[in-house]
Formats: C-alpha cells, structure tokens, sequence
C-alpha cells in the first residue's frame, strides 16, 4: 500500500523560509513524479510545483515562482519544497502527491488536472503571519 507524508509545515512571519519534505512508501520513488498543491480555507486546490521522476524538469505555479524550489533525492525518497519570502496569501494546507503512472511527467498540466496524481498525503499545515 502506498503511503504518502508531508512534514516541515509551521509558522512563519512574513518574509520568512519554509521547507517541506514528503516521503513515499509503497512506490518506487524514483520512478515517480510528484507534485505540490495547497488549499487555503474556502478556496480551491492549487497545484504549486511539480518535478520529473528524475528531477531534471520543474515547474512552478506563477504565484510561487522565484520564491520556492522543489527538489528531490532519489537517494533518501525524499522531496522537498524550499519556501522562501513567504506571504500571507501562502497559508494553506500543503499536499504532496505522486503520479499514477510510473515514468512520465505532465509538467504544468498537473496544476488543472489534479486527479492525475494517484497518491497523496494528508497534508502539513503552512502559516504565514503578516
């Protein structure tokens, strides 16, 4: 059975940096990719970044790019997202997810087509005080 984890959420001012970590049991992790998303209370979901099973290929939502950097190692099934000049609009709940299918990589369409991903974690809580 697949189990996906997300852990590094906190609280944070205005300003501040933030990394996430998700781990993967279950799966090759290596041959997956995955992905961020958040959801802020009374919003929807939001696709925030994305990464290729190897780690070559990144994309990034508009509102966080410049500021986060996902990241992988393959090495330790780990994956991280680096959260810098963090915002109140930031706040959210944040979701890992890995792809259904093993070796391939949907870029930016993840972010419309979230169910794409067929594994996800129970999120880790980010807040940004202003």
């Amino acid at each position: 059975q697949v189990q996906v984890v997300e852990s590094g959420g906190g609280l944070v001012q205005a300003g501040g940096s933030l990394r996430l970590s998700c781990t993967t049991t279950g799966l090759t992790f290596e041959a997956y990719s995955m992905g961020w998303f958040r959801q802020a209370p009374g919003k929807e979901r939001e696709g925030v970044a994305c990464i290729s099973w190897g780690g070559s290929t990144k994309d990034y939502s508009e509102s966080v790019k410049g500021r986060f950097t996902i990241s992988r190692d393959n090495a330790k099934n780990v994956m991280y997202l680096q959260m810098n000049s963090l915002k109140p609009e930031d706040t959210a709940m944040y979701y890992c997810a890995a792809d259904r299918f093993p070796r391939s990589y949907y870029g930016v369409n993840y972010f419309h087509n979230p169910q794409r991903f067929g594994h996800w974690g129970q999120g880790t809580q980010v807040a940004v005080s202003s």
